[in-house]
């Protein structure tokens, strides 16, 4: 039994360290099953709440809290965890009951002192232990700035969005806005900032899972939406005006792709398929046609200049958006984003909210 003790102290100690080292140190998509669990209990359990809500407002407000409280949870349970192990190991080092071993661990572990069993071979467990603590807590301490400063660069950009193409995001409002304000020329640097955006987002999300989870400051401001209406921007200017650069917005489809894959992959919509060099599935495609029309009538009564023919455009636009509308549709139901339009079904249903289309105004 003394044995056993032992074996499941130090197996409990190692394997907390290990599921902190995957979480906090790794910079890679590699989680513990342990920070899975409490992820994924908490997000559930805010969504169940949310799900009983009747309005998307209120969901969004009930879901705000939801990744904050994981961060908290896990440093909360890692040290609940190495206490409990080092007590174990106290137990059967110090011959220690139970209720003592646990007094003395956690004391050890948040560097109070209180408690001192006064036997010499304890210390060695005791000093491990007051190790433990601090470093545990300044390693969160050093995650917080690395998680808010990605959370903030991703913000940046969804925030930019808003004049851009109103709230919620919607791919066709991008390209009207660009042909009322005449700034077309500025397309390819645009899709370069959202190719850029879209990396760096792949990585830090990928690298920091719980950002998936943290929502915008505003109800109807959603990255996984902004994100969804600048792709599908993207490619109906490659699909209606094949005049305008084609080069950058490629490029900006391209990488939004990779992220869209990677970031359903974490959350579980695994797929094997590079989208970079998939056949494109126009079958897959749920977008239908009369949607498309009104986005085209939205573009030329903007004075964008749609070049191809309505069928020739759809065709093309298909076979665009069959690279990516299953994974976007899947990270907009699972994060619970704004229903705009083009951003496939909420889960329970919600009504589209629509976003508020520009017109050209003259200031004298």
């Amino acid at each position: 039994m003394q044995a056993l003790l032992l074996a499941a102290g130090v197996a409990i100690c190692l394997l907390t360290a290990d599921s902190v080292i995957r979480t906090l140190i790794v910079p890679r998509g590699i989680t513990s099953r342990w920070s899975v669990w409490i992820s994924t209990a908490v997000v559930g359990a805010f969504r169940n709440v949310a799900c009983r809500t009747r309005s998307y407002a209120s969901r969004d407000r009930v879901l705000a809290p939801a990744a904050p409280v994981v961060i908290i949870l896990l440093l909360f349970s890692w040290l609940m965890l190495f206490m409990l192990g080092f007590a174990l190991i106290l137990m059967v080092t110090g011959g220690l009951a139970f209720g003592d071993a646990w007094h003395e661990s956690g004391s050890s572990l948040l560097t109070l002192g209180f408690a001192w069993s006064g036997r010499v071979q304890l210390s060695t467990v005791d000093f491990i232990a007051a190790a433990t603590g601090p470093i545990l807590i300044g390693l969160l301490i050093g995650y917080l700035p690395a998680l808010y400063g990605a959370y903030n660069r991703r913000e940046r950009m969804v925030t930019l969005m808003h004049a851009r193409a109103s709230e919620p995001n919607w791919g066709p409002e991008v390209l009207a806005r660009q042909a009322l304000l005449g700034t077309l020329r500025e397309l390819p640097s645009f899709w370069g900032e959202w190719e850029h955006w879209a990396a760096d987002v792949s990585e830090s999300h990928s690298s920091y899972p719980i950002l998936i989870a943290f929502r915008s400051t505003k109800p109807r401001r959603n990255w996984a939406v902004a994100l969804l209406a600048a792709m599908d921007a993207a490619a109906l200017q490659l699909s209606v005006a094949p005049s305008l650069p084609q080069g950058s917005a490629r490029m900006m489809l391209r990488q939004g792709m990779a992220c869209m894959h990677d970031l359903a992959d974490m959350i579980g919509l695994t797929s094997d398929v590079d989208p970079v060099l998939a056949e494109p599935r126009p079958d897959l495609v749920t977008l239908t046609r009369s949607e498309f029309d009104d986005a085209v009538d939205r573009l030329v009564e903007s004075g964008f200049p749609c070049e191809r023919t309505g069928e020739e455009a759809w065709l093309l636009f298909r076979q665009w958006r069959s690279f990516y509308e299953v994974q976007a549709y899947y990270l907009c139901d699972r994060i619970n984003a704004v229903p705009a339009p083009w951003s496939g079904p909420r889960t329970p249903p919600l009504p589209v909210e629509k976003p508020t289309t520009l017109i050209h105004r003259t200031v004298e």
